[in-house]
């Protein structure tokens, strides 16, 4: 089909024109941008923390004054092991989806001159390694040498688990088993890697998504640290076991705080942790309709008030021998070029935006296959909203369109 005569009509509307094209354009940059973003909630919220969740509870304190390591972690780590069903505890800083403890900032030379990103440090006592039932997937495993105190912050010198992903991040391509990096004037040397071990903050730190998994896992005694503690137990019994241990501790060490919020099953912390990530991701589909509503809306008025405008011509079209066919034809690619003007457009917005977004958001980049889904969804709604005014169009009479002028 000939499209001179389509863009000649299109061209003595050129404001309804415009205003259609500029709704497909923004359309099409809220719809490629949104589904990225869902889509990159929903890999977060599959993200593998490297534990077996179901099987794991804390039991976590805020505040006992007074109190020494030693005493508070015998008196609470025999209130715990002595709940029928419990497997194993141990002592710790932090887990995953819990509160974030020690994030700190690391460089590949003695110097501070490499800065290699921001990983979380996680110092876990023997028996919290067996808790969590971690095994470096390349390296060796610690040894009882490798339990040190901690001085301030962490030990000064300290063999260290550190994530696949940190690995590859620190460097690339490269082996990562005994190679060294600072922080400050802390030294550490990789022993072993974990396949995946999630921050306590996956998606929020300084270094977003992509630094989700970027751990470090240093190995201290256990009187070096108190106030977190990590249970085992068959994951059916570990919601009665929770709540149990929780109360356990209380009457063992009634001097400490409780912090009841972080006291609970690992999935329930889990659970918890991604409901803003649900929350946005349904907000973004809500979006995502609305404009396609809006959208399709715009093209279905547009179609049929043009209908309505040009009946007199399709009455003429149809008395010279066009067939209801040419006349659909005619609406439908109508709106393809209008449409593929709105996506052109659309798509140098999409990236626009995702470029803002990076600086201002710290957002991965828009990967370019989301321009073509986009579009292609775009066009096939286009072509379904247009559809209804073109049979329409089609179906009018000749002899009924000619006395209407």
């Amino acid at each position: 089909m000939d499209i001179r005569p389509i863009v000649a009509a299109l061209g003595r509307h050129r404001i309804a024109t415009s205003l259609i094209v500029l709704e497909i354009a923004l359309a099409c940059a809220v719809l490629c941008n949104a589904c990225f973003l869902i889509a990159g909630r929903l890999a977060l919220m599959r993200i593998d923390s490297g534990i077996d969740a179901p099987s794991l509870a804390v039991v976590a304190l805020r505040g006992c004054d007074g109190c020494v390591n030693a005493d508070v972690n015998a008196r609470v780590l025999a209130a715990i092991r002595g709940l029928p069903g419990v497997q194993a505890a141990g002592v710790l800083n932090a887990t995953p989806f819990g509160i974030r403890d020690a994030d700190a900032g690391v460089t590949l030379d003695a110097e501070g001159r490499h800065f290699g990103g921001v990983p979380h440090f996680y110092t876990f006592g023997p028996d919290a390694i067996e808790t969590l039932g971690l095994r470096p997937s390349q390296g060796r495993g610690f040894e009882a040498a490798d339990f040190q105190p901690i001085e301030n912050f962490l030990p000064t010198e300290a063999e260290v688990w550190i994530t696949e992903a940190f690995a590859a991040h620190l460097w690339p391509g490269e082996a990562a088993i005994g190679r060294e990096f600072w922080m400050g004037d802390y030294h550490f040397r990789v022993a072993g890697l974990l396949a995946h071990f999630a921050r306590p903050n996956p998606g929020r730190s300084e270094n977003g998504v992509a630094g989700a998994q970027w751990s470090v896992i240093v190995p201290v005694r256990d009187e070096a640290q108190s106030g977190v503690y990590a249970l085992r137990a068959d994951p059916l019994d570990l919601p009665r076991l929770a709540i149990a241990a929780r109360d356990a501790v209380a009457a063992a060490v009634p001097e400490a705080v409780i912090d009841l919020d972080q006291s609970r099953p690992l999935s329930d912390l889990r659970e918890r942790y991604f409901e803003r990530d649900r929350a946005m991701a349904w907000l973004l589909l809500g979006v995502i309709a609305a404009m396609l509503l809006v959208t399709a809306l715009g093209i279905v008025g547009l179609a049929s008030f043009w209908v309505q405008q040009r009946t007199r011509q399709i009455g003429v079209r149809r008395a010279l021998g066009a067939t209801r066919g040419d006349i659909l034809r005619y609406f439908q690619l109508e709106n393809f070029l209008l449409a593929g003007l709105g996506i052109a457009l659309g798509m140098a917005l999409a990236y626009g935006g995702n470029l803002l977004l990076m600086r201002h958001f710290e957002l991965a980049r828009l990967p370019l296959s989301y321009l073509p889904l986009g579009a292609a969804l775009l066009w096939l709604l286009g072509q379904a909203a247009v559809l209804g005014p073109a049979l329409r169009a089609a179906a009018i009479s000749p002899a009924i369109a000619t006395r209407s002028a």
